[in-house]
């Protein structure tokens, strides 16, 4: 697992952390050829969720997502975005590329390991598809999480 995802899971909510970590590792002992496996965002603040639902809106750009600050799962350290990272340097989202040649695009075989521990896929969604996006089944309720108390680190109280 590289540094980034390492950073990422460790700002994640504490209770999903060895979970994320286990489905990163399971990631990339699948993956056998030369993608491996990023964690591209984790726990974000509402001040930048806000600043990317501001994007395609009242600024430049293409929507990334619908959700405004404390809509997001990602405020709440229950969701990820991913990549693949090629050969250790460069950065790719291809959902089809097989680049171990096992006739499953390395894309899908993360998503089926996700899956199995119970997260479910933005690629699934019906209005706003969100290929790189996981979230945890059963923590993925905004407006559940968002009157949940927290602890003194921010996180809220399960």
């Amino acid at each position: 697992m590289d540094k980034f995802t390492q950073k990422r899971i460790n700002l994640l909510h504490p209770m999903v952390r060895d979970e994320i970590t286990t489905i990163i590792n399971e990631c990339n002992r699948s993956l056998t050829g030369k993608a491996k496996i990023r964690i591209t965002q984790g726990l974000r603040s509402v001040e930048e969720q806000n600043k990317l639902y501001a994007q395609g809106r009242t600024k430049a750009g293409k929507k990334v997502t619908h959700a405004k600050g404390g809509q997001s799962i990602h405020n709440y350290g229950f969701a990820v975005d991913i990549c693949l990272i090629i050969n250790g340097k460069t950065a790719s989202w291809d959902t089809a590329k097989d680049w171990d040649n096992d006739q499953v695009s390395d894309w899908y075989e993360c998503v089926k390991i996700f899956a199995k521990y119970g997260w479910e896929w933005g690629g699934n969604w019906k209005n706003f598809k969100d290929l790189p996006h996981f979230e945890k089944r059963g923590y993925n309720n905004w407006k559940t999480l968002s009157k949940k108390e927290k602890d003194q680190n921010g996180y809220i109280i399960i």
